[in-house]
């Protein structure tokens, strides 16, 4: 049976190449590049406008065809030729930056009263000395290139059209989905994001808190026989709710105080036990925790913590293999420090298969499946997020329900699809644009209803979804960090151009949260702020909606003799890059080659692991057209000099130094960090003194927004 998320996808891919192609980011970049080439831009696009149109044309309707590999092969050379050409735009502007840069110290020194003219002399000659070979080698090296860039990109496009010629085009594309999202770009539209809402689960809520206050004849604490706590479960597909449950259970819980203490705990598919014990720690505390050198430390503070209270813990979306032995001790683990707390403790587990709650030890007449939400009451949720607070006539109201009634047959039932669908009608509370969505057939599964939704997102708002693809699944995300990550990208497109790149982002991170995209998270304590994070189906989406150009390794190695390799080998076209690992060899012989690479964030699973001083020289020497770069730092005797090779990583634009707790007191930075004119921020993360001997240079990144 094919996987539905790739049936759906693939039925879509070529509405994305299209909506890629004919959006605005390749005109704008050429405009961009003409202007500084001093090239009329105006003519050249009017040429080009005509094919690209045609190639969104063709790509729309030879889903299923054999000429598909050749198109995707075109398709990849374009964005391929599109990266390239934005480097150089890039290399020019940091090239411009710099003379800024320089002039406007040479006149600052010219200013100064001097006694010694000779020194002034001086200066204007070593000034003359650095200008002329910026002026007359690397901008004219960087016109040239960019120059051929453009000449690639038309070559690409003239190719397709060429081979367009030898195909036998239908005279229409038959995708009315392509003519409901078209459609639903117009009439009115609203932002205002319906709440998020419990219906139909009040039973299901009623007998999970009836088990959870039932007296365990057998619980006892601290004995070898018996355990203080006992298993409850919730199991059922993706998107059927089963989270929102148990956060209903939680909220019930935390009213009526029969537990000491509430935890909320998110497990996922590929876990470390360090990270559970550190959510465990954060849930108990209300604080945030504290990184320690290693587990042990870890679990005896947990079981101080948990000693003499009755708590009700929640593992969310717990994964379970039964031909995979490592990751059940890893289960086993995870509840080793909660035998610490007081008899009539629960645990409550969710997930998508029963296996994993009986793995746990739940018995199968505490593993409760989630049943499919009657007719009226799916409807009434479908509603709620279609028509929350929406003003039309009533008139208008009673055709959008009938309509409405009829796209909620189609969505099968799915809580998620209800909520996600129903979040993009209210978005455009008009008939034409609900009546196009009626006849979209990809609403007939709920991958398929989520891929109807992302379509409806701008093309910006679509490239920042995808970006998410390179994090972990349920990985929190703070509102500042995504938008300057996203900033930092370039991802930023407004037909104001003295509107700030960050308020820009700001905007398309509202449009992601009002149509469900990301989605508020359970606080674990309070006064900790506002996360978001990707539902896993929603992630599935954004991994095949972002290709080769997005990747992450979560704890992707395997040990083969005496070196570690990785499971699954990195496309070497990728352009962001998450990864875990265990050993910074890999990360110079593997990662390093990845010329391409813009994004790459290195997150230390084990704690005693962070990425070396050694690593830092090869990713400074070898990724040169990094924008992102986030990297935990480690030295065992406190002090960590950066290597002065930073200062070649012209195109860096966001850098953290993340240093696990007091194993960096002391960051020195070099003299270079300042040639990096694109530097948008800094973060030293828990590092206690920064070493710079040209504080006064630090003027010259003239782009620094933040220091964190």
């Amino acid at each position: 049976m094919a996987d539905p998320v790739s049936a759906a996808v693939a039925v879509g891919w070529a509405m994305k190449a299209a909506g890629w192609v004919a959006s605005p980011i390749i005109s704008e970049l050429y405009k961009k590049a003409s202007s500084v080439l001093n090239l009329d831009a105006s003519g050249k696009l009017k040429e080009l406008d005509p094919k690209i149109l045609l190639l969104q044309r063709v790509m729309e309707v030879v889903e299923e065809s054999p000429y598909r590999p050749r198109l995707e092969q075109l398709f990849d050379d374009l964005k391929s030729a599109f990266y390239e050409a934005e480097d150089i735009l890039d290399d020019v502007e940091y090239y411009r930056l710099k003379k800024k840069i320089q002039d406007d110290n040479l006149k600052s020194e010219v200013a100064a009263p001097r006694r010694n003219k000779d020194r002034v002399k001086k200066l204007l000659m070593s000034a003359m000395k650095k200008f002329n070979p910026l002026k007359d080698q690397d901008r004219g090296m960087s016109k040239n290139e960019l120059k051929q860039s453009l000449e690639k990109i038309e070559k690409v496009i003239n190719d397709a059209c060429g081979f367009f010629e030898q195909m036998n085009l239908p005279n229409r594309s038959n995708t009315n989905l392509r003519d409901s999202v078209t459609a639903n770009s117009r009439g009115a539209v609203t932002t205002a994001k319906p709440p998020s809402v419990v219906i139909g689960r009040d039973k299901d809520c009623d007998d999970i808190v009836a088990m959870l206050h039932g007296k365990e004849k057998y619980a006892q604490p601290d004995t070898n026989s018996s355990q203080c706590y006992s298993i409850i479960g919730i199991h059922g597909i993706s998107g059927s709710g089963k989270s929102t449950l148990a956060q209903l259970v939680c909220a019930r819980e935390e009213k009526n105080g029969h537990f000491n203490l509430v935890m909320w705990v998110h497990v996922s598919q590929d876990f470390s036990v360090d990270n559970i014990y550190m959510q465990m720690s954060e849930a108990t505390t209300r604080t945030p925790c504290l990184q320690f050198n290693n587990r042990d430390t870890l679990r005896t503070n947990l079981e101080k913590e948990l000693h003499g209270k009755r708590f009700l813990l929640v593992l969310d979306d717990v994964w379970y293999n039964n031909r995979d032995v490592r990751q059940y001790e890893k289960l086993q683990q995870i509840l080793s420090p909660l035998s610490a707390g007081k008899a009539g403790s629960k645990i409550l587990v969710t997930s998508q298969t029963r296996d994993a709650l009986i793995a746990l030890g739940a018995t199968e007449q505490r593993c409760i499946s989630m049943s499919v939400l009657d007719e009226d009451v799916f409807l009434k949720l479908f509603k709620h997020y279609a028509f929350h607070n929406v003003s039309v006539d009533d008139h208008v109201r009673r055709i959008l329900e009938e309509i409405g009634t009829d796209i909620v047959k189609k969505l099968k039932g799915s809580p998620l699809a209800a909520k996600i669908v129903g979040g993009q009608l209210h978005i455009r509370p008009n008939i034409e644009s609900w009546r196009n969505s009626q006849d979209a057939d990809h609403l007939d599964d709920t991958m398929g209803a989520l891929w109807w939704s992302y379509l409806n997102l701008d093309v910006q708002v679509r490239q920042c979804f995808a970006y998410c693809s390179i994090f972990c699944r349920r990985r929190n995300f703070q509102r500042d960090e995504l938008v300057r990550f996203w900033a930092a990208e370039g991802f930023a497109r407004s037909g104001n151009e003295r509107k700030d790149t960050e308020d820009v982002c700001h905007e398309y991170f509202d449009e992601l949260v009002s149509a469900s995209f990301l989605q508020p998270e359970v606080k674990k304590y309070s006064g900790q702020m506002d996360t978001y994070i990707v539902h896993d189906l929603l992630l599935d989406l954004a991994d095949k909606v972002a290709g080769s150009d997005c990747f992450r390794i979560e704890n992707g190695w395997k040990r083969t003799g005496e070196s570690w390799t990785m499971c699954e080998e990195v496309p070497p076209e990728v352009h962001h890059l998450f990864v875990q690992t265990y050993d910074s060899a890999l990360i110079i012989d593997k990662i390093c080659k990845l010329d391409n690479l813009r994004t790459l964030i290195i997150d230390s699973v084990e704690i005693k692991n962070p990425v070396e001083e050694k690593v830092l020289e090869s990713l400074f020497v070898r990724l040169r057209k990094l924008r992102v770069l986030i990297v935990p730092v480690y030295n065992g005797q406190g002090t960590l000099s950066v290597p002065e090779s930073i200062g070649q990583l012209r195109h860096l634009r966001y850098l953290a130094f993340m240093s696990t707790y007091y194993t960096v007191n002391t960051l020195v930075l070099p003299g270079t960090l300042t040639k990096l004119y694109h530097m948008e921020v800094l973060d030293f993360g828990l590092i206690r003194d920064l070493v710079f001997n040209s504080c006064e240079d630090m003027f010259s990144l003239t782009n620094l927004r933040h220091i964190i």
